[in-house]
């Protein structure tokens, strides 16, 4: 077995010698690292503005040539810390999902937010960038010689890997220009490091964030500007890096990525969920997987919590267009070209999509692939908890979003692992971001500059409705004039106690009688999760929803779970909520990104959203933060017994709707929806559809419910 690179000394020279040079030629271009005499001058200046009692905008972007870009804005005061006002990412306003161009769209609706605030962009007091691009730049010339000559082909791979395109990383070193020309102002960026941005937001908004026990805290991603692999840990505030393992492909994101899309057959991004849905299908005994064992050999897990790929294995590090050895395709056969995969976000016709068989031995290296994706996390966090001592986890990076693997740490990491280890009564306790992928950095970015500037923690997160800004009516109005082919009726207003229960008992009504639906409300969900603002919804009663919702509406694989929304009462209820996931009342469970085992009674009375190995990714509303969806969960209860809703989110082959105008090109993508209720800021309510769809399901149901509501109560 070889671990680590061919080369290590050549790449760490090429590291150290690209680092000045790169420097000089960002600084030139308006992009200062954080470490730098003019980052250094600027904090200074944040600093005393805080301290004068002065309220600072600051903003994040993510425009380093590499996915998920976007731009972000906090407001930061003394008293209060900082604030998010927004996370705009491109994908939404684009349509392009995972999108790596330069943030145009979301940096003219951040601007149109602030003047709504009477307020110019020349008011916005820092920009902070989510790339340290001079590390990440430095990164790939290490990992481009560490490997040589074998490892040459890794820059001719844009397609397979676009953040190595020059291309790409020379947008990157544009991205201050370019911003100053969109804002008509300078605009100067400081770089921030990848994971340190993910880790100190993360932290910021948790439940942990004013503990006053130290908190870990693990970046665990495909890779930052430095690394795949870094940890740290918080105490009274300051956050120390203990960690990085200064590799771009000793990564547990790139493994899960590399394997799913070439097992599963989904390009990179559009794989990893996929497969980590399909894996619950599989043979989930270690003991008797047909390819666990073999394939277990891709991970080394080292001492001090170190991963390492198996380069015997793991062509990976040297040629991506061609990932597998000789020896790894004895294990799991040969990879899936690039050119055979299906790029589940950019396909014209979803409905002509013809999928894959389902066959056991794919199901089963899936969830080979998943068990030794969790036998490494398990590896690198039982280290972090040795080193600290600590209970109190923050999980973040892009393989965060790996709902299974967080649910078996906190299953690990119980009663009798703390007193076993540390002798004491303890367990873990575990939060996840609602974005702790890069959808984002950008705002992690933000909040990593409030953190230079001494700003303190803030308020923890509470909902994550921060992508652009509510539809008015105006908006509303005009899109649905541009759509003759959409018929639509105003439904009521939300506005009032009264009218918002009305049009959620609408909504319950049609999804109880195996209605499907979309909601579309305010701002759209921060982060790669419909959570209510951008949603479907369904019938969880129904054992047939989730095959009628893949096959007629989302056009998506069977092996797709849909994931339960659910009031608190009702998640205790039907699910095995874990102890320690119950920090500020269970907030853990408010983002779909932690699974919790369905008790018995769900899988009859719930079918629908309980998954092949009977758990539920689930999601807690709560009135507070989301009043009208928490009032339809609530008519649910009335209507058929359930406070328990279907959740999908609201897009077919692509992001999820942004605007009204992408909401009804969805509504005619997807033949098997019944209905989409648009709410206007102003709470005025349109039910649409499309005349004929469905045998005029919408239509019947309706005219029975306004019948229903009007009559007069028997005597």
């Amino acid at each position: 077995m070889r671990i680590g690179p061919r080369h290590p000394w050549l790449g760490r020279l090429a590291y150290r010698a690209a680092l000045p040079f790169l420097e000089g030629i960002c600084a030139r271009r308006g992009i200062h690292r954080a470490a730098s005499a003019f980052a250094a001058e600027r904090i200074k200046i944040l600093r005393d503005k805080l301290s004068r009692g002065e309220t600072l905008y600051l903003a994040g972007i993510c425009a380093s040539g590499t996915h998920n870009s976007g731009v972000a804005l906090i407001e930061v005061s003394r008293a209060a810390g900082p604030k998010i006002v927004c996370n705009n990412e491109e994908e939404r306003f684009s349509g392009e999902r995972h999108t790596t161009k330069f943030p145009d769209r979301s940096i003219a609706e951040l601007v149109a937010m602030l003047r709504r605030l009477s307020l110019g962009p020349e008011r916005i007091d820092g920009w902070f960038s989510a790339w340290d691009n001079v590390a990440f730049i430095a990164m790939i010339a290490r990992t481009v010689l560490e490997e040589a000559p074998g490892s040459f082909a890794l820059l001719r791979q844009n397609a397979e890997l676009p953040a190595l395109s020059m291309r790409s990383l020379d947008k990157g070193m544009r991205m201050a220009r370019d911003l100053s020309r969109r804002l008509g102002c300078d605009a100067p960026v400081i770089a921030t490091a990848h994971h340190d941005n993910h880790a100190w937001f993360s932290f910021a908004v948790s439940p942990f964030a004013n503990s006053e026990r130290p908190v870990m805290i693990a970046a665990l991603d495909g890779f930052g500007d430095r690394g795949a692999i870094s940890l740290y840990v918080v105490e009274r505030g300051v956050m120390r890096e203990l960690y990085c393992n200064d590799s771009m492909f000793d990564s547990l994101g790139v493994f899960y990525a590399i394997i799913s899309s070439t097992q599963g057959g989904w390009t990179l991004l559009s794989s990893e969920g996929r497969y980590m849905g399909a894996a619950a299908w599989g043979n989930y005994d270690r003991t008797s997987n047909p390819f666990y064992a073999a394939l277990r050999q891709i991970l080394q897990l080292a001492p001090n919590g170190e991963v390492f790929v198996n380069r015997d294995l793991a062509n990976w590090p040297r040629d991506i267009g061609k990932p597998y050895t000789k020896a790894l395709i004895d294990i799991l056969g040969p990879p899936i070209a690039m050119q055979d995969m299906w790029n589940p976000d950019a396909v014209l016709r979803v409905e002509d999509i013809r999928h894959k068989e389902d066959t056991q031995e794919r199901l089963d290296k899936a969830a080979a692939t998943q068990m030794v994706f969790e036998d490494a996390l398990i590896h690198i966090v039982d280290h972090l908890i040795r080193t600290t001592g600590s209970d109190q986890l923050v999980l973040t990076g892009g393989t965060a979003l790996n709902a299974v693997g967080s649910m078996r740490l906190l299953e690990y990491f119980d009663e009798a692992y703390y007193q076993r280890t540390l002798g004491r009564r303890a367990r873990l306790h575990l939060w996840v971001p609602p974005t702790p992928n890069d959808a984002g950095v950008a705002l992690g970015a933000a909040f990593m500059g409030a953190y230079l500037a001494g700003a303190g923690i803030g308020a923890p997160l509470t909902h994550a409705f921060y992508c652009g800004t509510a539809a008015d009516d105006a908006e509303i109005r005009e899109a649905l004039a541009g759509a003759s082919d959409v018929a639509f009726a105003p439904i009521g207003n939300v506005a009032s106690a009264s009218g918002r229960d009305a049009v959620a008992d609408l909504m319950a009504y049609m999804t109880s009688q195996d209605g499907i639906i979309a909601l579309y409300q305010g701002a759209g969900e921060t982060g790669p999760r419909a959570l209510g603002h951008r949603s479907i919804f369904a019938n969880p009663r129904n054992p047939a929803t989730r095959e009628l919702l893949n096959a007629r509406v989302k056009y998506r694989e069977a092996i797709r779970p849909l994931a339960p929304m659910v009031t608190r009462e009702a998640a205790l209820k039907y699910f095995e909520l874990s102890p320690g996931a119950a920090d500020a009342d269970y907030n853990a469970y408010n983002y779909m990104v932690l699974t919790a085992p369905a008790k018995p009674e769900a899988r009859t009375r719930v079918p629908a959203v309980i998954h092949a190995d009977g758990t539920g990714r689930l999601q807690i509303v709560r009135e507070e933060t989301d009043p009208l969806t928490f009032a339809y969960l609530k008519a649910l209860g009335r209507r058929n017994g359930e406070e328990v809703a279907v959740n999908t989110s609201f897009n077919v082959a692509g992001p999820i709707a942004q605007t009204p105008a992408q909401a009804i090109e969805t509504l005619r993508r997807s033949k098997g929806m019944d209905a989409v209720l648009l709410i206007a800021a102003e709470g005025n309510a349109y039910a649409l559809w499309r005349p004929g769809q469905g045998e005029g399901r919408f239509e019947r149901w309706y005219a029975a419910w306004k019948e229903a509501v009007s009559a007069p109560a028997s005597p």
